[in-house]
């Protein structure tokens, strides 16, 4: 089947509990807190999905002014569907819906510190974070 790309479809808390489950993302996210998962769909502003059928097998989820920039939250592509542009498409077609000077953020996921050089990200040497107390 043929894949298909969307920027105004949002998933449900459903379909993008499932997509991250089916990702190494699945096991830094709030999966089983319904509420928390709500909020994440509820408050990020810009989601470029993938879809096989009905199938959600990709999804980038951002916050953004849409014209400084975009924090790319959740860049989520199946395992099963890795390997075959959807990511980078995903960037691609987020990247289309900001502004000329917006820039794209975002923290790399354990193992995925290899990909991001190679598609055009270069990395920033005082990123920080704060967690929770």
């Amino acid at each position: 089947m043929k894949l298909r790309y969307d920027t105004e479809r949002v998933p449900t808390e459903a379909e993008f509990a499932d997509v991250l489950a089916r990702t190494t993302l699945g096991a830094r996210r709030p999966l089983e807190n319904s509420e928390a998962m709500r909020a994440m769909l509820k408050h990020g502003n810009l989601f470029c999905t993938c879809w096989d059928g009905g199938k959600l097998v990709g999804v980038a989820r951002s916050l953004t002014d849409f014209v400084f920039c975009c924090y790319l939250s959740d860049l989520a592509v199946d395992e099963a569907y890795q390997k075959r542009g959807i990511g980078l498409e995903l960037i691609r077609r987020t990247q289309s819906k900001l502004g000329p000077a917006a820039k794209i953020i975002l923290l790399a996921a354990p193992g995925a510190e290899q990909y991001y050089p190679k598609i055009g990200f270069t990395s920033h040497p005082s990123a920080w974070i704060l967690s929770p107390t």
